[in-house]
């Protein structure tokens, strides 16, 4: 290999070293990509593009749809959103064994509806679920397991934040990545039904049935859940049939969950002005990485990383399918280690050239949907597996008097359910191509 590819190669090991020793993501691609990009090439040219690469980054359009969906998800935690979605799915499913579990998952499914974010989705169905999963005398495995599981929807359900970053990384439609997500979504909630269903047969003990409840309180608890499909319904129903682009949709949103908060009077002025602060922080944060990853992939690119492991698999003799396999896999341990979307900016400059010079039968276009949705599905994984998930973290936080160990085997079965889906959508990608086709004409 040429000097300056091992160069990169080295930038790579350090940034590692750098995450490994707990360094922020953002200010880690930041140092590596600016020390490996002024070795490479002049200082003062780096310099020099420094003046307006932030600028040029952020004024992207279709960057705009990202804090618009952050701040709706924040104030639909404060409009208590989260607790209709939850009572709803209770009065229709908790009375059946392990029932309130997948009240749960079908909580997370709608909640990540309206939110965008796993770890969002997880913490703040936590601490609506747990409590009645401890009323009915769950298993502490089963319980958290199910939460940490359900917060992984968030991530793929549109509107999804990782999702747009994917997008507008690659290149693609980001309405029709969300209308790809939607059918490996309802795949997701299917199958995560099906895995407590099974659990429950086989361990009875770890998920009793719940309570019937009254008619009144049925149709009380359908009622309160409908602004949430009316929510969702303009939102996505609106990208969907060409209504609007995502940003305004995003304000279509944001305006329709404050509006429903006020007249429930479950949001007030100052929870409103922290929602703000709020997206104003996670916002920040977003764009720092997204700065951090453009520098880095200019060191990477002058570095000519990515052409040289599109070549090395291009001519490894491994079939396409084979290296595509290699690059979930990566995908999924890598997962372990950092927060989803900080993983997509950092691998999916390497491994979408990987990808794209592969002949898997199909367009560029239909390409970058079907790995996106695969990449996406397999970052969900590493929320969940062992050592490290990030949303097992986030349940632990929560419930302290459960071991780490029991929610990881919680987590297990709906791992192997995930590795089902994957292979599904692998063996037929018209599963997730199926609905753009249609939608698009």
């Amino acid at each position: 290999m040429e000097h300056s590819v091992w160069v990169g190669v080295g930038g790579l090991a350090a940034l590692i070293a750098l995450i490994a020793i707990r360094v922020p993501i953002a200010y880690s691609m930041l140092l590596v990509g600016g020390i490996g990009t002024m070795i490479l090439s002049d200082p003062r040219i780096f310099l020099a593009q420094l003046k307006n690469l932030a600028y040029s980054q952020f004024s992207i359009y279709d960057l705009s749809v990202l804090p618009m969906f952050v701040l709706m998800g924040n104030i639909a935690t404060r409009a208590g959103l989260s607790r209709d979605l939850f009572r709803a799915a209770n009065a229709w499913l908790g009375w059946m064994r392990g029932g309130v579990a997948m009240s749960a998952i079908a909580a997370c499914a709608g909640f990540g509806a309206v939110c965008g974010s796993s770890l969002a989705t997880a913490s703040t169905m936590t601490q609506v679920a747990l409590p009645e999963l401890r009323r009915y005398q769950y298993s502490p495995t089963l319980a958290t397991g199910t939460l940490a599981a359900g917060g992984v929807l968030g991530i793929l359900i549109p509107p999804s934040i990782v999702l747009v970053v994917y997008a507008i990384v690659v290149e693609a439609s980001i309405v029709k990545m969300f209308m790809a997500a939607f059918v490996p979504g309802l795949i997701a909630v299917l199958f995560f039904l099906v895995t407590i269903a099974i659990y429950v047969r086989v361990r009875p003990h770890a998920g009793p049935p719940g309570d019937r409840v009254s008619r009144a309180e049925f149709i009380e608890a359908t009622i309160k859940v409908a602004p949430v499909v009316l929510i969702f319904g303009m939102v996505m129903g609106g990208i969907y049939f060409g209504l609007f682009n995502p940003t305004p949709a995003a304000a279509v949103g944001v305006v329709l969950v404050t509006v429903f908060g006020f007249a429930r009077r479950t949001v007030t002025w100052s929870e409103l002005k922290a929602g703000l602060l709020d997206t104003a922080k996670t916002s920040g944060m977003i764009y720092l990485i997204l700065l951090g990853a453009q520098i880095l992939n200019i060191f990477m690119a002058r570095g000519g990383v990515p052409q040289a492991a599109a070549d090395l698999m291009a001519h490894s003799g491994l079939s396409p399918h084979m290296v595509l396999v290699l690059l979930l896999i990566a995908l999924i341990v890598l997962g372990c280690l950092m927060d989803s979307l900080s993983m997509i900016l950092l691998t999916i400059p390497f491994f979408w050239p990987v990808i794209s010079v592969l002949d898997f039968g199909m367009s560029p276009e239909d390409l970058k949907i079907w790995f996106g949705i695969l990449a996406l599905i397999v970052v969900e994984l590493g929320l969940i597996t062992p050592p490290v998930g990030m949303n097992v973290f986030v349940i632990n936080s929560l419930a302290r008097d459960v071991p780490m160990s029991q929610t990881f085997r919680g987590v297990m079965p709906f791992f192997a359910a995930e590795m089902l889906r994957v292979a599904l959508i692998v063996a037929f990608p018209a599963l997730s191509l199926w609905l753009p086709r249609i939608l698009s004409g």
